[in-house]
């Protein structure tokens, strides 16, 4: 299948950029181009792409309100958001997260990091760069902002003990074949076992079962706030 792309950023030579290199590709298409957020949430609704490359910084309605836009939308179910962006803050991670983005990567990537992160978000996985970020986002992500909250904590209740520990080890960053290695799984059980969590969470995607785990206090962050 091919990953239909939307373009969203301010600056027409990189919008130019990575249609060429994203058209380059045998399994993707850009299928729409965005200057602003509003451009971005209306070629959304016009194309349902599967993956908008959302920029934050822009005129009018940046990237983060028209991610929120977008994840909101409930005709809007199969598409997702990967940020590209230069400005990596651990506020723009979180924030971006909370909203619903499936993936954070700063402008400075490769070529090859950048077209494998649109096919893992595509696939249905969170993607986040660089990994020294995790770390550090997870402050914002366990003391989130009154009514960020994606999930209340009694939620976990709902979880058997082994889509709990799943649902752990995905939010610490471990892919379905880690996973699957660590607990003597088959991958298939294991994307079932998360497929089962994100139902009873009420979790768009991996992304925001990550941000569940960490702000019900089923992961804890990995160092403290300095």
């Amino acid at each position: 299948m091919t990953i239909r792309v939307l373009l969203a950023d301010d600056q027409a030579l990189l919008r130019g950029t990575f249609r060429l290199l994203i058209d380059s590709c045998a399994d993707m298409e850009v299928v729409g181009e965005a200057a602003n957020g509003r451009e971005a949430v209306d070629q959304a609704r016009t194309h349902r792409p599967d993956i908008v490359l959302m920029d934050i910084r822009m005129p009018g309605m940046d990237g983060l309100a028209a991610t929120a836009a977008i994840c909101e939308d409930l005709e809007l179910t199969g598409t997702r958001i990967l940020v590209l962006t230069m400005f990596e803050t651990e506020e723009y991670v979180a924030k971006a997260l909370q909203v619903g983005a499936s993936g954070f990567l700063g402008k400075y990537v490769t070529t090859d990091v950048l077209l494998a992160g649109i096919r893992t978000v595509a696939a249905g996985e969170s993607l986040l760069s660089p990994g020294a970020t995790r770390a550090l986002i997870t402050r914002f992500l366990a003391a989130p902002a009154p009514g960020a909250l994606l999930a209340p904590p009694e939620r976990l209740n709902d979880l058997t003990p082994r889509e709990r520990e799943v649902t752990a080890l995905a939010a610490r960053g471990k892919s379905n074949n880690d996973i699957a290695e660590e607990l003597f799984l088959s991958v298939l059980t294991v994307r079932s076992h998360i497929q089962r969590a994100l139902t009873k969470l009420g979790a768009r995607d991996r992304a925001q079962l990550v941000v569940i785990a960490y702000q019900t206090g089923l992961v804890r962050p990995t160092s403290p706030p300095s």
